[in-house]
């Protein structure tokens, strides 16, 4: 147990630029803490006293805000960062490594018996409020971008985004775990796709029909003010505006 503790503890010095010193991690770090507390439940819990760990857990979520069952298999090195509203189910397994931010949960999606919440491999990156739902296995590496929910199974080295969870693959391109903003857009790149579709239909359709000239339209080549408001709203839309 300690030699687990202690790779949580070096992890954030890795991961996390602001850690500054051991003191600061030690007694501001809740995701430290609530491992601290869940190896010790974990413990307990092995030992068939589920109701002192379940007491533990009880304490520690009222102190980090982190709820993570007795029953949960974490391995080491695991960095939970910030960590606050983190829900991790009793059957749920997390590889070595794992870093996962404030607001994601690993549950279920139903009443049933035996292993009902996610694996996660090893190395895996969970987003900030990701939604990871059901007997399901994330493979090594993968990357789920912040707000998503996963319902089905993720191969290794693939990155998931959006509602429900889509796969990318990165094309043999190594990602560093801290690098968001470099996580795929999948909806803008479809959204994009309609519409170069739309306006080559429209060349296509003014081929067939000359345009009418408009009254509007008192220079050549001057757009009307209406053209010209969608234009900067798809614009503003594929620079990131709103997403």
């Amino acid at each position: 147990m300690l030699k687990t503790l202690a790779a949580d503890f070096q992890i954030i010095f890795e991961r996390d630029p602001a850690a500054r010193s051991k003191l600061e991690v030690l007694f501001c770090y809740p995701g430290f803490q609530a491992l601290v507390f869940h190896r010790f439940a974990h413990w307990l819990h092995r030992l068939h006293l589920p109701l002192v760990a379940r007491l533990i857990s009880h304490v520690a979520r009222f102190l980090t805000g982190i709820e993570i069952h007795p029953g949960a298999s974490i391995g080491q090195g695991v960095f939970i960062d910030h960590g606050m509203g983190v829900v991790i189910g009793e059957t749920a397994i997390i590889g070595d490594y794992a870093l996962i931010y404030q607001g994601v949960t690993l549950g279920g999606t139903g009443k049933e018996c035996g292993k009902r919440h996610p694996t996660l491999g090893e190395n895996v990156v969970v987003g900030a409020g990701a939604k990871v739902l059901g007997n399901i296995q994330i493979g090594n590496n993968a990357r789920i971008g912040a707000g998503s929910v996963v319902l089905r199974d993720v191969p290794a080295d693939c990155t998931v985004v959006g509602i429900p969870g889509r796969i990318v693959y990165r094309a043999g391109e190594r990602v560093g775990p801290l690098e968001h903003g470099r996580m795929p857009d999948s909806e803008a790149q479809v959204i994009r796709a309609l519409v170069d579709r739309i306006e080559a239909l429209e060349q296509q359709v003014q081929g067939l029909n000359p345009p009418v000239p408009q009254p509007e339209l008192v220079m050549a080549g001057t757009l009307p003010a209406r053209c010209r408001i969608q234009d900067k709203v798809f614009e503003q839309f594929f620079d990131g505006s709103g997403i």
